[in-house]
């Protein structure tokens, strides 16, 4: 045996000293009597584990966290494995802590709270800062609808409001002055909501120039009227971005939703603080806006790969 192959075999001994692979090794085989498939397969995780707490100076299972945990998991789905893999591998370290706190060699198990990817919520697809550009510009606005959709458009991607919360706005919800807006969510919670210099120009010029020739007495100061001057209604706001979407171009199947979790995305990707996000959103615990971050973090990764000199 040469040094490289001593040193290597040495290492991997080690490895499974400290992580007490081959107690575990039994534990599977004869007191949990699994077959041979599923205890060749939970060592591999395992020791797929343990190369990389050990690559993370962590030296036994009784210092892993459950933050180190969820990135470790977060770090499988980037090497791009199956979601049946990664669910297997976080069934052999539940088994596996299992083991570790019924034989006394941890005290806690940090695994409980990892969540399976069968459990992840999955978000629509995010626009590009392009592709919103492009979705802005579809709508012909030398008509009067057009005029109304782009001003629709803007709105939604600047303030992120549920299309409910979009299609209830009323006039006077609007302060121009102090580009805000109040929205009222759910449960009739109110909140209020910034918006840009684009969006004021296009819904002021709405309100001024095409919103009276739409109302015939029956808006009841409804923001947004459809063509018979009636109030736009959840599915006429669908229809709308749906058929720009296809005008612009986009591939990505674009709805209300889309537009929202653009705007968070886009916040967070800028730097904003997540609870004032969380504010603008409506969203009651600061877990649901959480869900962004994995956006955020996928998308600087993306951008690290891309352009690290190291990476």
């Amino acid at each position: 045996m040469d040094r490289t192959t001593a040193a290597a075999s040495a290492s991997s001994d080690g490895l499974d000293r400290a992580f007490h692979v081959g107690r575990f090794r039994d534990y599977l085989a004869l007191e949990a009597g699994n077959s041979d498939n599923t205890v060749a397969s939970y060592l591999r995780d395992i020791t797929r584990l343990a190369e990389y707490a050990t690559s993370h100076g962590v030296k036994t299972p009784q210092e892993l966290s459950a933050a180190q945990l969820r990135e470790f998991i977060y770090f499988l789905k980037d090497l791009g494995l199956a979601p049946t893999t990664i669910r297997r591998q976080i069934s052999a370290i539940r088994t596996y802590f299992k083991f570790l706190v019924g034989e006394g060699i941890a005290a806690r198990d940090p695994s409980e709270r990892i969540e399976s990817p069968k459990r992840w919520r999955t978000l629509p697809a995010v626009l590009t800062v392009a592709e919103v550009r492009k979705l802005l510009d579809a709508p012909n606005t030398n008509a009067l609808l057009p005029q109304r959709d782009v001003a629709l458009l803007e709105f939604a991607y600047a303030t992120g409001v549920r299309v409910s919360e979009l299609v209830s706005l009323k006039l006077q919800d609007i302060s121009f002055g102090e580009r805000v807006v109040r929205v009222f969510g759910k449960g009739g919670k109110e909140r209020i909501v910034p918006f840009g210099k684009s969006a004021l120009g296009r819904i002021a010029s709405y309100v001024r120039e095409v919103r009276p020739r739409l109302d015939r007495g029956k808006g009841r100061g409804v923001l947004f009227l459809n063509a018979r001057g009636t109030p736009l209604s959840r599915v006429g706001a669908w229809g709308i971005i749906k058929v720009n979407a296809r005008r612009a171009g986009l591939s990505k199947r674009v709805t209300p939703h889309t537009l929202r979790h653009t705007f968070a995305t886009h916040l967070l990707e800028g730097g904003a603080d997540l609870r004032a996000v969380q504010e603008m959103l409506g969203h009651a615990d600061l877990a649901t806006t959480q869900l962004y971050t994995h956006i955020d973090r996928d998308y600087l990764r993306t951008v690290h790969r891309s352009y690290h000199p190291r990476a």
